[in-house]
């Protein structure tokens, strides 16, 4: 049986063919398989690509890539790996196989050469994790294509039989596997993974996809490593294509009030609207959120009322109603005419190829129209921020809408299913939670719930409880005025799906550390090794040297910096949406690079350190 062994450091790839020209793929990471053979191939309407296929030929190339996004985990990337190319033939039909292995994981992705449109029936492509292997899966059978449901903790073999959405999460004895897909436009259909007992199989929402020869599919994606490594990488962006706009300066991240969830008439009344703008430019938030609601008769004086007040205006619209080219000439452009800075896109509930080529239609049209984009109510980005560095964030996340405030209701989360996105679907990509709601039914702690800002990553962070309940906290909303929304480089300090999460990201100078925990009281212990490793060094997305020496870095990176931290008052809170003590307090103190902070959180509750360096004595550093 032919089979090609593919390798780059500790991962490794074995693509074999059987004697019934059947190919399957074998994942290995430091020898342990974590992907067993699984099948390759897919079905065209011309020719069937899963059988009788005779070897054609390998070619292979370096991929190196570094790039810029304007938000994410991290802003500077660089990708590199390995490339090949395997062609496959049957009957003069031709399929290549493309397998990539690098930047902390694997991919590959397949392209039909035809002489016409080429059209898809079925692509057999298929994970067989093995059975004992940890799971944190998201259910999909929920008939709306949203990705709004709550992760179950199970294993590879256990699982139910239904679809599941990406990404899924899974320990395979030390190594941790996340499967994903990237790089998808209208020349495909998003996919999702059906398990049947034996293997997570691939499924396709439509009968068949069609696209112009050479039909390329999506990146089919694999982040393999320890959890580090999953939570930290940027595999899923570095699979995309390179960025369609060229010109980003007008692309800002950044926080904004959100009238909505804490009162929704207030989207219809446009002096409630002033006075959340007056709210939002209080408190250092660039953008205002106006929803479902508002009316074009009161809209571009508001518009003009908040550019005067230094926030920009994002307007909320059904998907339908911006779903032609005249639609996107007429109102679009209309919108941007009255200043609007970006447009919230609602209810775009697919995952369909149809569905695809209305994404690529709206972000296309926006950019034109220099429109920031967010959208709601559908699916996950795939790589979008670096093709389309104007799509700012998504939903497809089971997020605080469900957890309004209501009289006598329970909490519908529990505490792990915070910790699970945090390892799961924001790894994916940009999250629109709309994070610290201190007035939700909910079952973790305030200081769980502030930290959300910073374990949540968002190009736009809406920070969506209302004026009042801000105001009662305002150590917290001290935080929510200064925290950044995009990052220069983010750190999995230690964490698990079931148990807890620290996380630290930088932006310039500063560190922020979010952490949140399920489950009962106790100390978290946060070592600052982070803060030597990486003090003075601005390549983001990189552990190694910066431009400066390393004796330069140490010097640097051991002085003292300043932790201003936001915890909970009690460490012993009960559950339910009134916490015996509900309230955040604050505190300064002194720690060193390398050194740690051992700090106590209450039931599944959290808490956010920011470091700022000291000024380093000068006389000491002259006598070292």
């Amino acid at each position: 049986m032919p089979k090609w062994t593919l390798s780059d450091d500790d991962i490794e790839v074995a693509v074999a063919l059987s004697a019934a020209g059947e190919l399957t793929l074998e994942v290995r990471h430091a020898g342990r398989v974590v992907v067993e053979p699984s099948r390759l191939g897919l079905r065209a309407a011309h020719a069937d690509l899963t059988e009788g296929l005779l070897f054609g030929g390998l070619t292979a190339r370096r991929v190196e890539e570094p790039y810029i996004t304007v938000t994410g985990k991290r802003r500077a990337h660089h990708y590199v790996a390995q490339e090949w190319t395997l062609t496959f033939t049957r009957a003069g039909e031709r399929l290549d196989l493309l397998v990539r292995i690098g930047g902390g994981g694997v991919a590959y992705r397949y392209a039909v050469p035809w002489s016409g449109p080429v059209t898809v029936c079925e692509e057999i492509s298929e994970y067989v994790v093995p059975a004992h292997a940890r799971a944190v899966l998201l259910p999909y059978e929920n008939g709306r294509s949203d990705y709004e449901e709550i992760h179950r903790h199970t294993t590879a073999g256990e699982a139910e039989r239904i679809l599941y959405g990406y990404p899924s999460l899974f320990q395979v004895d030390g190594t941790w596997l996340l499967l994903t897909e990237s790089d998808l436009d209208s020349g495909y259909a998003g996919s999702r993974l059906r398990f049947d007992g034996r293997a997570y199989r691939l499924d396709l929402p439509d009968p068949y996809v069609t696209a112009a020869s050479p039909l390329v599919t999506p990146w089919r994606a694999m982040v393999v490593g320890d959890l580090a490594a999953v939570v930290e990488s940027d595999l899923v962006t570095s699979l995309a294509a390179p960025s369609r706009v060229e010109d980003t300066s007008w692309i800002r991240p950044g926080a904004a009030a959100w009238s909505w969830w804490s009162d929704p008439p207030s989207t219809r009344d446009p002096e409630e609207q002033r006075r959340w703008v007056d709210f939002a430019a209080g408190n250092g938030w660039p953008y205002v959120l106006a929803d479902a609601g508002w009316h074009k008769d009161w809209m571009p004086e508001l518009i003009a009322y908040a550019r005067d007040k230094g926030v920009g205006v994002w307007l909320w619209s059904h998907w339908q109603h911006v779903d032609t080219e005249l639609e996107h000439r007429e109102k679009l452009a209309l919108w941007k005419e009255w200043g609007a800075v970006g447009v919230k896109i609602d209810f775009t509930e697919s995952d369909g190829q149809d569905r695809m080529r209305w994404f690529d239609s709206i972000l296309a049209a926006t950019a034109r129209l220099r429109l920031m984009v967010v959208f709601h109510g559908g699916t996950i980005p795939r790589g979008t921020e670096r093709t389309w560095p104007h799509f700012m964030t998504a939903e497809a996340v089971k997020g605080a809408e469900w957890i309004k405030p209501r009289p006598g209701k329970r909490p519908l989360y529990p505490a792990t299913h915070y910790l699970s996105l945090a390892f799961t679907r924001n790894v994916q990509g940009p999250m629109d939670f709309t994070p610290c709601t201190f007035t939700a039914v909910r079952d973790i702690s305030a200081g769980f719930e502030l930290a959300l800002s910073v374990i949540f990553e968002s190009g736009i962070q809406h920070f969506a409880d209302g004026i009042d309940s801000y105001r009662r906290r305002p150590e917290a909303l001290r935080l929510l005025s200064e925290v950044p929304v995009a990052w220069d480089e983010t750190r999995l300090v230690s964490g698990d799906p079931a148990d807890h999460v620290v996380l630290a990201r930088r932006s310039g100078e500063e560190w922020y550390v979010g952490a949140g925990t399920a489950g009962e009281p106790r100390t978290i212990t946060v070592p600052l090794a982070f803060l030597d490793e990486t003090a003075g060094d601005q390549t983001a997305g990189s552990r190694t040297a910066g431009d400066r020496t390393f004796g330069e870095r140490s010097a640097a990176g051991r002085g003292e910096w300043t932790a201003e931290i936001w915890r909970d008052a009690s460490g012993d809170q009960g559950a339910g949406p009134e916490p015996p003590d509900d309230r955040i307090v604050t505190e300064t103190v002194t720690v060193t690079a390398g050194g740690k902070l051992d700090l106590p959180v209450a039931r599944n509750g959290g808490f956010t350190v920011r470091l700022r360096r000291q000024a380093p004595d000068l006389d000491k550093v002259i006598n070292q």
